[in-house]
């Protein structure tokens, strides 16, 4: 797997090894230490150091003022950082699992997205609402679900998904100093996930994909934890001789149409690889901006993968048929190449 590639300014830094829980909770630690008006709060966030660790060490360096516990109450929580946001601070939101962001869904879609409109601009909204979304293994129908299109078909809201602790650590801090409501969506699985990242100072601007392998022969577009298969279907494609670049996009919403683009353009074949249900999701937007701006550049239809179009499955053994995996990324990628 192709390491990940910082911007230049970076390059010249030396490098840590953490986990991506530990890259969450410096993003916060460091946009807290420079700005007294950031605060994180949630279920668990204080006392338990985060329900997967991601605030460990925050409450003892920055008191319950700043990192504050809360009830079982998603709804009045959201509620109170939107209303926070409006008169000044900059929250950060944690829930538990965006599964139960759907009891606070309409603080964030009726409030914190449409609050700069509604209000002729006199109010922005600095507020991050963050945590796990889509599977995390034998959690069943109820708490596997994947947001990202559903908040993205929101105007007024930005839309994270990061798939490693260099890229999370950059785009949070990124999303903290934003002056509108961000999704930043991580996942339970990640956790743990180890990687390289810059020591000091650095940000990763919202709206830029990155090219993590370079290709000629496709282009495989992905995103969040799913995209390690796509990395391990490249590897695989690669010892036959197949050229996949594999584009992580990083932000959602705004997405960065014209890295797809230009890289459709040079290979002419796309394939889109996803951990959400098939219908009206990011894929279907990628594919119209695709056949509307590279239509002549394509050589094949172009190819989604996505999970069962059904809840999610319990049994380990139908989970692993319910999410697209490595085989079926290379299957698709051969389809394209009209190599199967």
């Amino acid at each position: 797997m192709k390491s990940f590639k910082f911007a230049p300014q970076e390059q010249t830094k030396s490098m840590k090894t953490i986990q991506f829980r530990e890259a969450i909770a410096e993003a916060m630690t460091e946009e807290m230490r420079r700005d007294e008006s950031i605060y994180l709060m949630g279920e668990e966030v204080a006392e338990y150091n985060g329900a997967y660790k991601a605030s460990k060490g925050m409450l003892d360096e920055f008191g319950p003022k700043r990192v504050i516990d809360t009830p079982i109450s998603e709804m009045g929580f959201a509620g109170i950082g939107v209303g926070s946001a409006m008169n000044g601070n900059r929250p950060i939101i944690e829930f538990m699992t965006f599964n139960f962001s759907l009891v606070g869904i309409d603080q964030i879609i009726n409030n914190a997205a449409k609050m700069r409109q509604m209000s002729g601009g006199q109010f922005n909204i600095p507020i991050v609402f963050r945590g796990p979304t889509a599977s995390a293994g034998q959690l069943a129908a109820t708490h596997s679900q994947a947001f990202e299109s559903w908040y993205a078909n929101c105007p007024g809201l930005k839309v994270v998904v990061p798939s490693n602790p260099a890229d999370a650590k950059g785009l949070l801090k990124s999303a903290i100093r934003d002056e509108d409501p961000v999704i930043f969506m991580e996942s339970e699985q990640m956790y743990g996930d180890k990687g390289e990242v810059p020591e000091g100072e650095y940000l990763i601007p919202l709206g830029v994909a990155d090219i993590k392998r370079e290709g000629t022969d496709v282009t495989l577009v992905s995103f969040g934890k799913i995209i390690k298969e796509a990395y391990k279907a490249a590897d695989r494609l690669a010892e036959e001789g197949i050229s996949v670049e594999v584009i992580d996009l990083r932000t959602i919403r705004p997405m960065d149409h014209a890295t797809i683009i230009n890289s459709v353009k040079k290979t002419n074949r796309l394939v889109i690889l996803e951990e959400a249900w098939p219908f009206g999701n990011i894929a279907t937007e990628i594919i119209y901006q695709v056949q509307d701006q590279a239509f002549d550049y394509l050589d094949a239809p172009i190819v989604k993968l996505n999970t069962a179009d059904t809840p999610a499955p319990y049994s380990p053994v139908l989970l692993k048929e319910w999410l697209p995996n490595e085989d079926d990324v290379v299957k698709a990628v051969k389809k394209v190449l009209y190599r199967n």
